[in-house]
């Protein structure tokens, strides 16, 4: 990732992670309408627990996106896992979107299109190494 994208998560995850929970609410919110088998997968999850788990993930990774050795083998082993949960790799635009959406109406005016290619290209690489860890699963 570029030094600058890095250093732009970094900055808003600062202003994200006070309201995380209910930013992670709209954003499960939002792919729950867009892709009904995504929400199909939660359906036995305790949500509050869940959107807690999410928001703990994304701060370990913002902490990690400039330690790309640490960074990769957590996201790799979230990929892994995700194999047996049941996600489709069709699930992971749907997340991205649903994700990036979330954080943009969260950080309103603050969601400058800078940002918004920030978070896109955090997320491509995140997508690319859970896709590629579960493919090899």
């Amino acid at each position: 990732m570029r030094r600058e994208s890095e250093q732009l998560i970094r900055e808003t995850w600062k202003q994200l992670e006070p309201v995380s929970d209910s930013m992670v609410a709209a954003f499960y919110s939002r792919l729950f309408a867009s892709n009904p088998a995504a929400a199909a997968l939660f359906s036995n999850t305790n949500m509050t627990e869940q959107r807690r788990k999410f928001s703990n993930m994304l701060a370990e990774i913002v902490r990690a996106i400039d330690n790309p050795d640490v960074l990769i083998h957590e996201v790799a082993a979230s990929g892994r896992r995700h194999v047996h949960y049941g996600v489709i790799d069709r699930d992971y635009e749907d997340v991205g979107a649903a994700l990036v959406w979330a954080i943009g109406e969260t950080l309103g005016p603050a969601f400058t299109p800078e940002v918004n290619a920030a978070w896109r290209e955090a997320y491509a690489l995140l997508a690319a190494v859970m896709r590629r860890a579960g493919a090899r699963e």
